[in-house]
């Protein structure tokens, strides 16, 4: 499904502020995988998923989705594989379009395009069940601007637009960092069941500890630019913090302190 072959990516090359944020990571995702992944600040997490996404080139490596070699592919091109949510809740959406008009976007994304009326009555009642299905009364408030909604309000909004055609491959970029801790749980749920419905291939990217034990079938721990940890099945469903924290310390070295971010549920 996902294959990473020897991916590397430098920032500030021949600089003083040069940084392997990227050291030969190579990583498989099978049809079907949820994978956490979690690590400290420039621990890679990120890198690593933007070069997914095609919004870094690599240095080196190759990205194969569906067999299909995307390295040197622009962001555009490849979103047509990907669906998204970002850790920031502005973005995703388009902030001055009312919420039918941006389920409209995505609902139509790839499919030709012509001459004809807006949004027809069929598709009113379509998006009118999508948004039910996120039980938070946003099927009453179609008209609204998505600028007017709450931060959680959005992200649950801009991940039903993500998965409306199921992609092949579902990127979440720490996408309830910026949330409350109860609209977070509340994200995260609708995250499990758009995911575990669809049978949508994932990845996310979380600092929390309990949210990459408590999501997915398989967690991985990056350090340095590179996988320090790969667990999933039984061995996973077995993790605790504390396990991970022990994992943690041996990746990084016990005298760098862990975020109270990576640790707090």
């Amino acid at each position: 499904m996902l294959r990473v072959q020897n991916l590397t990516k430098v920032f500030n090359h021949n600089t003083v502020n040069e940084r392997v944020a990227l050291d030969n990571v190579s990583l498989t995702l099978d049809a079907g995988d949820f994978v956490t992944v979690i690590g400290g600040n420039g621990a890679g997490k990120s890198t690593l998923l933007n070069c997914v996404a095609g919004l870094y080139p690599p240095d080196a490596g190759s990205i194969f989705i569906d067999d299909a070699n995307v390295t040197r592919l622009p962001e555009y091109r490849r979103a047509a594989y990907l669906g998204r949510v970002f850790q920031d809740p502005m973005m995703g959406t388009a902030a001055d379009m009312n919420i039918e008009e941006n389920l409209a976007l995505a609902y139509r994304r790839g499919r030709p395009r012509g001459l004809r009326w807006g949004i027809s009555a069929g598709e009113r009642v379509l998006y009118r069940q999508m948004l039910e299905t996120l039980d938070l009364g946003l099927e009453t408030r179609m008209q609204s601007k998505v600028g007017l909604l709450s931060g959680g309000q959005r992200q649950a909004l801009t991940l039903l637009m993500a998965t409306l055609h199921k992609p092949r491959l579902l990127l979440l970029d720490e996408h309830t960092a910026a949330l409350d801790p109860k609209t977070a749980r509340k994200v995260l749920e609708l995250s499990d069941r758009f995911i575990q419905d669809g049978s949508l291939t994932t990845m996310m990217v979380t600092h929390n500890m309990r949210d990459a034990i408590r999501h997915g079938n398989r967690l991985i721990m990056m350090s340095g630019g590179s996988i320090a940890v790969d667990v999933s099945g039984e061995e996973k469903s077995r993790l605790t913090v504390e396990d991970l924290l022990k994992m943690f310390e041996q990746a990084r070295g016990t005298e760098e302190e862990i975020p109270d971010r990576m640790i707090l549920g």
